[in-house]
């Protein structure tokens, strides 16, 4: 049985650590966080594990989590590489946004690195433990520390795909598009209804099915074969008197609805050619 230690315990490495325990291939050895409180808590949830405070504390592992913000990595694994020996270890995040090159530290001490990025929301910890099987893992490192968290990762029900890890970056600002753009585009939308004198209620019910809709045919048919509207069509008389109508009604919306024709005339000659 595999032994790792898991440094951080926020939502992320808590649910991580009780799936990986209760699979039955890896014994939790410590949880270290900067509090006793949270490291214990962090312990109660996994159910199993002896809660730390300090990297001295920390004993050898065949596996060590770095479940930290993206901005402690660095030197959370700095401080692992100093503390407990790594030679044959595998080191990991979870960050979506790094890639394994911020570990060197643990590579320059004889670990094989990763990172494994878990593609879902983790606001609620108990629902994620629950519901984690199908949870895409974006994963990238070295070829052996993969080979090992792979089959790890498939056995607790995740689905790793890999990507590359220069573009790392990129990769994480496809969850920004697909979630939190997408929340800014749909509220300029119900901004746009309430300015033509529809309450706010009855403006959601209005945009829900367009919404939803044009997302069932994003997924079921691609992008470009999804597309509808006057772009798609040619109409760019339409498009011109809609632009210097948002323009005159909310200039900042205006801007964002500027930003989005280009693209999406793009995607319309995408559609003309299949």
């Amino acid at each position: 049985m595999a032994t790792f230690n898991l440094i951080g315990a926020g939502h992320v490495g808590r649910v991580l650590g009780r799936l990986l325990a209760a699979q039955g291939g890896f014994q939790v050895r410590q949880v270290l966080t900067r509090s006793a409180a949270s490291a214990q808590a962090g312990v109660d949830f996994i159910g199993s594990g002896a809660p730390v405070q300090r990297y001295d504390q920390l004993l050898p592992a065949d596996i060590h989590v770095l479940a930290v913000g993206d901005d402690q990595i660095a030197s959370a694994c700095a401080a692992l590489a100093l503390a407990v020996p790594l030679q044959g270890s595998i080191v990991f995040h979870c960050s979506g946004a790094l890639a394994s090159g911020q570990l060197q530290a643990a590579r320059d001490a004889g670990a094989l690195v990763a990172s494994v990025h878990p593609i879902r929301s983790f606001a609620d910890p108990e629902a994620v433990a629950a519901q984690f099987p199908g949870t895409y893992c974006g994963i990238e490192g070295d070829a052996a520390a993969l080979a090992v968290l792979t089959p790890a990762l498939q056995a607790i029900g995740a689905q790793p795909v890999p990507i590359d890890a220069s573009a790392k970056t990129v990769y994480h600002a496809a969850a920004v598009f697909a979630s939190n753009y997408l929340v800014t585009v749909l509220d300029a939308a119900l901004r746009a209804y309430m300015a033509a004198g529809i309450p706010e209620e009855v403006a959601r019910q209005m945009a829900q099915p367009l919404a939803t809709e044009s997302m069932a045919n994003v997924f079921r048919l691609g992008a470009a074969a999804a597309l509808s509207g006057p772009i798609a069509r040619g109409d760019m008389v339409t498009v011109d008197r809609q632009q210097r109508a948002v323009d005159q009604w909310d200039r900042s919306t205006g801007e964002l609805y500027r930003a989005l024709v280009a693209p999406t005339v793009d995607l319309a000659q995408r559609k003309r050619q299949k």
